[in-house]
């Protein structure tokens, strides 16, 4: 699977281990940036998550931020890209599930590693259910 991972800084010491987790699972990353610590915006990396995922240069997309809001919120500007705040397993699922979620979007100040790939595992892995949902989707356009 090809994946985009992007982040700002607050989330460059999450996106790098779990890019190298990505990578070493099998699949073929695209990395975004940030590269450091060094203060950045997060709309610059959720931006270039979502072009590369509504594009088709990548199948799904990782952003993170501090808090997952804000790279979500500039992921979600980009038109056919859905991202989706990760916190539990239930958010990891419904997202696929019922919203077709295509960028899942995470926060390191809040989300351990472990916790973290867990969370992408079932992302990816989810079907989107299609049927009811398949309308309101559409409507996100």
């Amino acid at each position: 699977m090809r994946i985009a991972l992007g982040s700002d800084h607050a989330g460059f010491e999450l996106k790098d281990p779990l890019m190298r987790w990505m990578a070493d699972s099998g699949h073929e990353i695209l990395d975004v940036g940030t590269d450091s610590l060094e203060r950045c915006d997060y709309p610059v990396f959720g931006t270039a998550v979502g072009r590369a995922v509504a594009t088709g240069e990548a199948d799904f997309g990782i952003a993170v931020c501090g808090s997952g809001q804000g790279i979500c919120m500039a992921v979600n500007k980009v038109d056919g890209a859905r991202g989706g705040i990760l916190r539990d397993v239930y958010d990891a699922e419904m997202t696929r599930r019922h919203n077709n979620a295509n960028v899942a979007c995470l926060g390191a100040r809040v989300t351990p590693l472990p916790t973290a790939k867990q969370l992408i595992s079932i992302f990816l892995a989810t079907p989107f259910e299609g049927g009811r949902h398949t309308e309101r989707v559409r409507q996100l356009r």
